[in-house]
């Protein structure tokens, strides 16, 4: 039987299973316009930066080695900042709305994001091949294939955040002809939503949930590890959640079967979150930018199709902040080895590639 949750906590000082308020506990209705929660580049953010990726690029230097001492945005440096630190201390996302992408070649394109990302934190590596700016596209992959990573598919991909960063940042290039809506809602008050209507399985989502990491498997490792999805640690409640890869879990031997409970706890977990109560719904445009902290935001993209004309692309950093909050040590496995803010997140493979930044999707 569902029960009231009577007592209300706060990140830093969250008490485990108790309801938790505060900015990153948003439901739907608290943002009835997105338009109006965008940051909109003025012109002369843009001609900053304009000059400063003309700066980056004229210098030679590789772009992974580029810091913020290499360029100058001086009306655009502290906003940037701020859209950061309301992501991670905040309500957990930030909207950005007018990069030129369209006149920008991709070098340009590349660039601008680097920059616009060293304001949030140090690019961690999102693949086997050590990439650190990822090229979100349909390449045509198999999404049946259990190693397959959706975002190279034109699939749907569930309510899920993405485990090995703190944030993780997309800047849209273009757009498909059709569909690749993108979704976006509060784990933290999902968290709250279970606690008052199935109490017994917000225990259930404490415990451990084994994680696939579909092939990428750094080495001595084995090709899964456990993680909770509710993660209580220091006074902050932080929420790790992909059912794909829970399923996918199931073809190891030697991971324990999901049971009656963990299917009942994904069932309500995803409807949650995709509810028009919890969930907001947006089309990215070419030159928009979405930064969602994977501790307190779920986010989703609908499936999509591409014509000659349409074909959606999107650059994807997962950022690593010095300042983040504490994390338990069972992240270690996600969080490529470290729970040290600032040091910690990415996926490490012996096998990586010598560029970490590639013009193209690879």
């Amino acid at each position: 039987m569902a029960t009231e949750v009577a007592s209300i906590t706060r990140q830093g000082s969250v008490v485990p299973f108790t309801r938790i308020e505060g900015p990153d506990a948003w439901v739907a209705a608290d943002f009835p316009d997105l338009k109006k929660e965008m940051f909109h580049l003025t012109p002369e953010h843009i001609a900053e930066l304009d000059a400063a990726l003309d700066k980056v690029i004229a210098s030679g230097k590789p772009l992974q080695e580029v810091s913020l001492a290499d360029f100058q945005l001086p009306s655009l440096s502290l906003p940037l900042i701020d859209l950061g630190q309301q992501a991670q201390h905040g309500r957990g996302w930030s909207l950005l709305r007018g990069v030129p992408v369209q006149r920008y070649s991709r070098q340009q394109q590349l660039t601008a994001w680097w920059i616009l990302g060293l304001h949030w934190g140090r690019a961690v590596p999102q693949n086997a091949k050590g990439h650190l700016i990822g090229h979100i596209k349909d390449l045509g992959r198999d999404p049946a294939d259990p190693n397959t990573r959706l975002y190279a598919t034109n699939a749907a991909q569930p309510w899920h955040n993405d485990g090995p960063a703190d944030l993780v940042g997309l800047l849209c290039l273009s757009d498909g002809a059709e569909g690749g809506e993108s979704g976006w809602s509060s784990s933290i008050s999902v968290h709250n939503e279970i606690l008052r209507t199935a109490p017994h399985l917000a225990r259930v989502l404490a415990d451990s949930w084994f994680f696939d990491r579909k092939g990428e498997v750094p080495a001595g490792k084995k090709p899964f590890f456990e993680i909770p999805v509710f993660n209580y640690h220091k006074g902050y409640l932080s929420v790790n959640y992909s059912d794909n890869y829970y399923h996918l879990s199931q073809r190891h031997a030697e991971v324990p079967r999901l049971g009656p409970d963990h299917h009942a706890a994904m069932s309500l977990f995803n409807a949650l979150a995709c509810s028009p109560e919890l969930s907001l719904r947006h089309i990215l445009q070419p030159g928009d930018v979405q930064l969602l902290s994977n501790h307190t935001c779920l986010h989703y993209r609908g499936a999509f199709r591409d014509s000659p004309e349409h074909t959606r692309h999107l650059l994807r950093l997962w950022v690593s902040p010095p300042n983040d909050r504490p994390l338990p040590e069972v992240y270690s496995e996600i969080m490529g080895g470290s729970v040290v803010p600032g040091k910690r997140g990415g996926i490490f493979i012996q096998t990586a590639d010598n560029n970490p930044i590639p013009l193209e999707a690879e």
